[in-house]
């Protein structure tokens, strides 16, 4: 088959440049536009990215009315995630949504509400589920490895700063909300992920309960992991940088996510998962599958070890995506898969403020 999907990129930033990459090499597809805030936005990613005959827009209405624009990748900054989504889908477009998907409940079901009625594809960009460390261990799950998995810890530590483009808008309380869902929701969703036994599922979770604390909110005084530098002056983050969530899940299973947007380090996303039959630290296992084990097996594989977006495994979230389409089912990381995930969220900041425990509803 060749190339017969039409890609509309939507947004010209980091990620954009990766889900062009993902999307020019699968075999099935191809990008034929490039929307941003600014012509000349959307014409420098062009440029740079080496594509030729793609149309560029300024406006995502324009830009939907493309006649060969059959999958929208969502890549603009967060707090607009849900009216790009929700005008992609009235479109009647597949779409790929960068996460976090919404910054409210509110936004999350209008978005689900309009996925459904238009009966489009989607899915988000919680895209260590394909890392290859992640599904190994998934696999090994699913086999029986580490027998019944009863609790599981995942931890975001990166000082998210100006080193970062999109740092401007998702440093606020109005654009980005919380340490917890600019960039932790990807350890929530490992917790989710490591928590169900099934190769391709993910657990569902029932309670919540959140605390915050750290030192950096507010202040102009910014490190730069990448040059191991400082910075003064330097536009503040406007929540704390510290949360610990505890979640409990349908199955029984515990899990513990730590965001630390305060820490002066590397970016690091350590993972270790407890089963009743084995265990899991980072790419390191000690099974029952592994009879008269001395020392813990180190898996040889690549690890979620970097926050460079160039790192990260969009080529299999965007093939997969593509086969989901082309096959006509869902994705596992679907956008009704990963409300759950942003449910945990929305009911930890619930929790912060009351430091009550807030159930899970997820419809």
């Amino acid at each position: 088959m060749g190339k017969n999907l039409g890609v509309l990129i939507h947004g010209a930033g980091w990620v954009s440049t990766q889900h062009i990459a993902a999307f020019e090499a699968n075999p099935h597809t191809r990008v034929v536009a490039v929307c941003s805030r600014t012509l000349e936005g959307a014409e420098r990613r062009i440029h740079e990215s080496g594509l030729t005959g793609v149309a560029a827009y300024d406006r995502l209405a324009d830009a939907l009315r493309h006649p060969d624009v059959d999958i929208v990748s969502v890549c603009t900054p967060q707090h607009l995630h849900a009216a790009h989504t929700i005008e992609a889908a009235r479109a009647g477009k597949h779409i790929v949504i960068e996460k976090p998907v919404a910054n409210s409940r509110q936004d999350l079901a209008a978005m689900r509400q309009a996925v459904r009625e238009a009966g489009v594809r989607t899915v988000v960009s919680f895209v260590l589920r394909w890392n290859p460390l992640f599904r190994t261990l998934k696999a090994m799950i699913a086999d029986g490895a580490l027998g019944r998995p009863y609790y599981i810890e995942a931890d975001y530590l990166s000082h998210n700063g100006s080193w970062w483009s999109g740092w401007n808008d998702a440093r606020t309380v109005e654009q980005g909300v919380s340490a917890l869902l600019v960039g932790g929701c990807h350890a929530v969703d490992a917790l989710r992920w490591f928590a169900a036994q099934g190769e391709f599922e993910a657990a569902t979770p029932t309670e919540v309960f959140a605390v915050t604390g750290g030192y950096r909110k507010g202040l102009t005084r910014e490190y730069n992991p990448i040059l191991n530098t400082w910075i003064e002056g330097a536009p503040p983050m406007e929540y704390d940088g510290l949360e610990v969530v505890i979640v409990r899940f349908a199955n029984g299973a515990l899990g513990k996510v730590t965001v630390n947007a305060d820490c002066i380090m590397p970016y690091r996303f350590p993972l270790r998962v407890f089963g009743d039959r084995g265990t899991v630290f980072d790419n390191r296992v000690w099974s029952h599958k592994y009879p008269g084990q001395t020392d813990w097996v180190e898996l040889p594989t690549i690890c979620p070890d970097s926050s460079d977006v160039t790192h990260h495994p969009f080529q299999a979230q965007m093939d997969h995506f593509v086969d989901c389409i082309l096959a006509q089912r869902e994705s596992h990381c679907s956008l009704e898969d990963a409300a759950l995930t942003h449910e945990v969220v929305y009911a930890a900041l619930e929790s912060e403020r009351t430091g009550m425990p807030v159930r899970v509803t997820g419809a």
